[in-house]
């Protein structure tokens, strides 16, 4: 028994650093499926599995624990950041702008009512509250990555290594906050008198609207006299309405138009477009027919083409000359579940899928070259992640003297990555960086590096875990989180409705998307049938984990370090 009794005993051996992290995050996974009340707490309950063995002494050398905590929390920003990436500067679109101006000022006012309650509950003159207090402001917005950013920039300002344990505050002040979210955005709507099924209603009608912009398929006789040897490109300058011809027959002979292709009476079109454009188009080509392509002499297919050699990444469209060169059109682009109108300057990535008609040869010549190979995929590409990992740490280490500030202002190793990773993720294409990575892969990378981020906070505060909490402060920072979590979301979630008309659902989904709190999202969906809360969610999430890890550095080396 001595040989088990050395593997939890012997801090600094591999087996029982490796033991340690096991169990704990193990523990943590676990614990963290149960459920009370339809609400689980989730991974977030490996640091209370972290602390529970730094208490009872489970530990490892605080060197190993620092290192294992700043690797995860740069692997799991890093992979949010290229998650987020192709989204980012597209979320600001529409009615966009107005969602993330919102969660911009909810981000605002949690750091405002954090201040307030530390002037307010806490004694300013303890260098230590004011890190505590960041501490729960992170747990009480559920933002685990900010509280990494905080910690981190905390290691610059007490540069002597007394570094508060500030996961303490934020293992006080989460719960309630995953609790508080919700109960706050059930709040908001007894505050603004809303019905659910009336926004369910709202929100169907929507949909019947915007209808329009779905693709339409039609097969139209050439009717128009004006029409005799024009181009398609005159039809499009014409009309000024988007539309694609995929097929043309003519005197029993079909082909794949070109810009170039003539029109002649009673030629036979199939033509993709918005339905909102379908009745002009029927009105100025010719009427809708019935076609049996396949009875033809060059029969046609539609085929998904998935991008996957790497040599086609960054190019447009235009560039590949589709029409010209291999004798195809393609009609439309999917990339990460959207559909993008296949516009020549549109640059391919690695992982899109493009809807390509044409003779059978001729597609499946255009398959390999586009590689078409989901193999290719499934293998994530390493080398992208690590050179940007090396990118963000450098950018991050830049330092910004900054008038009154005793230290130079550094993103860090939270916020540098995450900035690199959403440029990468966004414009990797240009650099040629395959980019693509999928959403398993992402999540089981993001996943690891966060559990490792929360085990090694864990066991850091276990120490003084009961001290902090039980014997100090603790319930001042369960009831002061309580209020950081709520009355920010009380104010920005009647503005919504009140000022800006916004559909319930959506601005639980916005509510939920800047507490970056996926419990809150799914009650949401749970209560509403339609995708406005993920929609919502989405919107603005980007923008939120941004500023989250932004400003947690900002407000230690502004205020921290005075």
């Amino acid at each position: 028994m001595e040989w088990l009794i050395n593997l939890f005993t012997t801090t600094d051996s591999v087996a029982h650093i490796a033991l340690l992290y096991a169990i704990v995050i193990a523990v943590g996974v676990f614990l963290g499926k149960i459920k009370i009340g339809g609400i689980s707490l989730g991974v977030t309950f490996v640091l209370f599995a972290g602390i529970a063995a730094g208490h009872i002494g489970f530990t490892a050398p605080t060197n190993i624990l620092s290192f294992i905590q700043d690797f995860g929390l740069i692997l799991f920003v890093f992979m949010i950041g290229l998650q987020v990436g192709p989204g980012f500067f597209e979320s600001f679109r529409k009615g966009g702008v107005t969602l993330n101006a919102l969660s911009a000022a909810m981000i605002l006012l949690n750091i405002i009512v954090m201040f307030i309650c530390y002037y307010v509950f806490f004694d300013t003159s303890n260098p230590e509250n004011l890190p505590m207090m960041v501490g729960t402001l992170y747990g009480a917005v559920t933002n685990t990555p900010g509280l990494g950013a905080a910690n981190e920039a905390l290691t610059t300002v007490f540069s002597n290594g007394n570094v508060p344990q500030i996961a303490s505050g934020y293992a006080c002040a989460y719960p309630l906050g995953v609790l508080g979210i919700i109960g706050a955005t059930i709040a908001v709507k007894y505050i603004c008198r809303i019905k659910l099924d009336k926004e369910e209603h709202q929100l169907s009608l929507e949909e019947e609207v915007n209808t329009a912009v779905k693709p339409h398929f039609m097969h139209i006789k050439v009717t128009n006299s004006y029409l005799e040897d024009r181009t398609i490109a005159q039809v499009h300058e014409f009309l000024n309405r988007d539309f694609v011809c995929t097929r043309i027959l003519h005197e029993g002979h079909v082909s794949t138009p070109k810009g170039g292709s003539r029109l002649h009476i009673g030629d036979l079109l199939f033509v993709v477009c918005a339905e909102d454009d379908a009745e002009p188009i029927i009105a100025f080509i010719g009427p809708e027919i019935e076609v049996d392509w396949k009875k033809q002499d060059e029969p046609m297919i539609s085929k998904r083409i998935l991008v996957t050699r790497s040599s086609i990444n960054g190019k447009t469209l235009g560039q590949m000359h589709f029409p010209s060169v291999y004798g195809v059109n393609v009609t439309r682009v999917t990339r990460q579940g959207m559909e993008l109108f296949a516009s020549p300057s549109l640059a391919l990535q690695v992982g899109d899928r493009i809807m390509v008609v044409g003779p059978t040869d001729s597609v499946n010549r255009v398959a390999s070259v586009m590689g078409n190979s989901i193999k290719r995929l499934e293998a994530p590409n390493i080398a992208t992640i690590f050179v940007g990992i090396m990118l963000g740490i450098l950018f991050g280490s830049l330092p910004v003297a900054i008038h009154g500030i005793p230290v130079p202002l550094k993103l860090g190793i939270a916020g540098g990555p995450l900035i690199i990773a959403i440029l990468i993720g966004r414009y990797g294409y240009k650099m040629r960086l395959v980019t693509y990575t999928t959403s398993s892969a992402n999540m089981m990378l993001r996943e690891i590096g966060l559990v490792l981020f929360l085990a090694s906070v864990g066991v850091k505060a276990g120490n003084g875990f009961w001290d902090t909490v039980v014997q100090g402060d603790g319930l001042k920072y369960v009831y002061t989180g309580f209020l950081i979590t709520v009355i920010p979301i009380l104010i920005i979630g009647t503005i919504a409705r009140l000022k800006y008309k916004f559909n319930y659902f959506t601005i639980m989904g916005m509510l939920a998307g800047t507490c970056t709190d996926p419990p809150a999202l799914a009650y949401a969906n749970s209560v509403c049938s339609k995708d406005a809360p993920a929609i919502g969610y989405s919107t603005v999430y980007p923008l939120s984990m941004f500023l989250r890890i932004f400003t947690a550095q900002i407000i230690v080396l502004f205020f921290c370090g005075m």
